[in-house]
Formats: C-alpha cells, sequence, structure tokens
C-alpha cells in the first residue's frame, strides 16, 4: 500500500481547489437553471464543491456525487464554512453527498429531481464512449419528467491538439491560501487522434520560498467528444435537447467555439 496515498489525496484534492480559484463562468448559469427549476440539483462528478455549495446557500436542495472520498471531504468542510460565514446563508443542511462510482451507487431521490449537471469538463473523465453515453443515461433516470440537465464539456481547437505531443508547459504560479506555499503547476499532454484520447499530466510543485520542493502529480486519461456525440447520448438517453450552446450565455454554438453546454430536458409524462 502507499502511505502516500492518503496525504496524496488530500493535497490533490486542494490544490484542485486552487488550480480552480478563478471564476469559471459556469456558477451563473447553473443558479439560473436552478431557479428554473426550482430544484432538487444532483450533481455529477461534484468535486469539492465548487457548484454544489452556491446552490445550497442559495436555498436549494443538493446532492453530490463524486468517486473521490478526499474531495468530498472537501466538499464538506465548504459547505461547513459557508454555515458559518455568520451572515445567514448556511445551506449545508441542504446539501448531502455520495461517495462512489455513480455508475454503480444508489442515489436517493432518482427520478425526482429538477436539475441534472455534470459541470466542467467531467464528462470527458469517465472513460470513452459507452461510459459517457452511460453518464448521460444515468442522469436522465435521475431527472423528474420535465427536469432539465446540463452537461458542460470542453472542445480542443486544432491548433491546440498539435501542441499535445508530450511537451511541458508553465499553467501559472500562485500562492496557497492555506498553506502559504508557493506553487507552480505544469502540464503536458498527448493526443491519439485514433482514439481520441487525451492523455494530461498536471505537476504541482510546492515550496515555502527558497525551501525544499514537494511534488504532487496527477494523470488524467480523457476521451473527447464533440457536441454532435453530446446530442447523440442525450437522444439516445430520452432527452430532448433545448439547445447545444457554445458558452455559459447559452448562445447557439457556431464554429471555433472551444466549449458546448448541453441543456435537455426529460419529457413530462404523457
Amino acid at each position: 500500500m502507499d502511505r502516500d496515498a492518503p496525504e496524496r489525496a488530500d493535497a490533490l484534492a486542494r490544490l484542485y481547489d486552487l488550480d480552480l480559484a478563478a471564476d469559471q463562468g459556469d456558477l451563473d448559469l447553473y443558479l439560473a437553471m436552478a431557479a428554473r427549476t426550482g430544484g432538487p440539483v444532483v450533481e455529477l462528478c461534484s468535486g469539492t464543491g465548487r457548484v454544489a455549495v452556491p446552490l445550497a446557500a442559495s436555498g436549494y436542495e443538493v446532492t453530490g456525487v463524486d468517486i473521490d472520498p478526499a474531495m468530498v471531504a472537501r466538499a464538506t468542510l465548504r459547505a461547513d464554512a459557508i454555515g458559518r460565514d455568520g451572515r445567514g446563508r448556511g445551506g449545508a443542511e441542504r446539501l448531502s453527498w455520495v461517495t462512489g462510482d455513480l455508475f454503480d451507487v444508489a442515489i436517493e431521490g432518482a427520478g425526482t429531481f429538477g436539475l441534472g449537471i455534470l459541470a466542467l469538463n467531467s464528462i470527458l473523465l469517465l472513460g470513452g464512449p459507452r461510459e459517457q453515453r452511460r453518464a448521460i443515461a444515468v442522469m436522465a433516470q435521475l431527472l423528474a419528467p420535465g427536469g432539465i440537465a446540463v452537461v458542460d464539456l470542453w472542445l480542443p481547437l486544432a491548433e491546440d491538439l498539435v501542441r499535445f505531443d508530450g511537451r511541458i508547459g508553465l499553467e501559472w504560479v500562485r500562492t496557497d491560501p492555506e498553506t502559504g506555499a508557493e506553487v507552480v503547476k505544469t502540464t503536458a499532454a498527448w493526443y491519439d487522434s485514433a482514439t481520441r484520447a487525451l492523455t494530461l499530466t498536471t505537476i504541482f510543485d510546492l515550496s515555502d520560498r527558497g525551501g525544499p520542493v514537494r511534488r504532487w502529480v496527477r494523470a488524467d486519461a480523457m476521451h473527447l467528444l464533440s457536441a454532435d456525440d453530446l446530442r447523440m447520448y442525450a437522444e439516445d438517453a430520452g432527452l430532448e435537447v433545448e439547445v447545444m450552446a457554445g458558452d455559459y450565455d447559452l448562445s447557439p454554438i457556431g464554429p471555433g467555439d472551444g466549449r458546448a453546454v448541453l441543456v435537455a430536458r426529460r419529457p413530462a409524462a404523457p
């Protein structure tokens, strides 16, 4: 057993939050969709609660599902911190967490959710086309009749794919607010055009300003898919596609867009 595994998992969960510290621009969309549906909300691959916790703080019942216990632990801490912020927002009591594989776990309230979310490229990390298609089917079954599914994915441009040849590039240098350490993030990616598989290696180097460096490495296998693939998976799951957008403002997708945002509805019972 890797003795560093728990420490590594905790460190990568913390660094995940640091990586996404900048506004991703998608939260307003999910708040608007929650207001439209009234909830309850289920988020698959909910990570450290970046989306789930603000939704709960805004008054919605939210269930977050993630396979990584360290991520769920961070999400719980985030929810508790909002509950203690002294401004009456609360929200922790409206959150429930499910730790496990979304394909295997039982999710209380299945078939009653007004909104289902699969945010920020999470679908790309679920394996190949079979798993991606199955994830959309799982989400469809979680929704109540008339419920809305929102899925967000990255569409790399051709010039991006050319650069995914294993070269290492600097992403950012930031200070971890929890530890005070200086963190340097570098990445390297390999793209296989035959399978549309992208192997992404992320390296985080941490140091206390001139002190010894501690390195954490994360490797992700991503399977790219197109907006047409996503539409097909949604339709195969019995969802009615309302819009395939090119950004979080839900403007229709067009040539050169680097993102696809699916909004689809589970048909109401006849």
